[in-house]
């Protein structure tokens, strides 16, 4: 390929060599190439700004994204504790109630002290097994507390039915008729069925057991019962008489005086009158008796009374 050079001064023309020509051609495309690279890298910097902006924007976005989740769950979290806390005071309360509970049950089945001491971890032990046992795998917070809850309740409603039967179990010893109406320092005096009258010297019937004793002395209820008399019945003097429940009802009469009235809800070996000599009598004395649905029965068996 040849290569002329025009001068527009001179309007003449230069020829160049076609030698030379191989290699100004290549030279001025490399020159163009190189310096179009130039530009480009000069330029890139530019560009690269513009990426690194986009994304600290992004960053930025994620960042606070990511504080509001912070922030979310570390509000769930303290509410989550607060719920916890309120749940503890629950439990301990419960705990507080049933060993309260389990306090008095020692004292309405009167255990001796120390048998059961609700203020003590329970004893528990065992030797060591050889061998490889199960693993254990530990139950998570919340499944640790729903099971404390779980045998809360239902040792509590065990230990309800416990202190029911109990209670049951007492108000059963206080109600059942046995005993003496008397304490010691009496003595039986007359006993339940015909006998001499004191009065006429005839052969008449009794209806109870008759206790002497010194003037002024307790006449005790033989068991829990409600005042449904109190007051003078004629030949009796001043009575007493306690239904029991059951079909029983105890009389006691002749008394001094009469400490409880119509009503009144007594306890076993409570004081209910004084021994006296009211009515027909010939000297101090109580005159004891039971009756069964309505019909009087010899006390006797009643005083030696036990329970099965």
């Amino acid at each position: 390929m040849d290569i002329i050079l025009v001068s527009r001064r001179h309007g003449s023309s230069t020829h160049i060599p076609r030698w030379l020509g191989k290699w100004v051609v290549p030279f001025f495309i490399a020159v163009i190439c190189v310096t179009f690279f130039a530009g480009y890298r000069v330029g890139a910097p530019i560009h690269e700004m513009a990426l690194s902006k986009d994304a600290m924007s992004q960053w930025e976005n994620e960042i606070s994204k990511q504080k509001a989740e912070v922030e979310k769950i570390s509000r769930l979290t303290y509410e989550q504790l607060d719920a916890l806390t309120v749940r503890l005071a629950e439990l301990q309360a419960r705990l507080t109630r049933v060993d309260a509970l389990g306090e008095r049950l020692v004292q309405v089945a009167g255990l001796e002290d120390g048998e059961f001491d609700f203020t003590m971890m329970p004893g528990v032990g065992g030797p060591e097994m050889s061998g490889e046992g199960m693993s254990y795998r530990p139950p998570s917070f919340m499944e640790a507390l729903d099971q404390l809850d779980s045998h809360i309740v239902s040792r509590s409603h065990q230990l309800s039915i416990l202190e029911s039967v109990l209670q049951n179990r007492n108000i059963e010893a206080q109600t059942f008729v046995a005993g003496r109406p008397v304490g010691s320092g009496s003595w039986m005096s007359s006993r339940f069925g015909y006998r001499t009258d004191p009065f006429t010297g005839r052969i008449t019937w009794h209806n109870g057991l008759d206790f002497a004793g010194r003037q002024g002395i307790d006449v005790m209820a033989v068991a829990a019962g409600v005042v449904v008399y109190s007051g003078d019945r004629g030949g009796y003097g001043n009575t007493v008489d306690i239904n029991h429940g059951g079909g029983y009802v105890t009389r006691y009469a002749h008394n001094k005086e009469n400490l409880v009235s119509v009503g009144d809800i007594v306890e076993k070996g409570q004081p209910i009158a004084l021994l006296g000599s009211t009515g027909r009598s010939t000297a101090p004395h109580v005159h004891f008796e039971v009756y069964l649905n309505g019909r009087a029965v010899d006390p006797a068996p009643y005083i030696t009374r036990r329970m099965n």
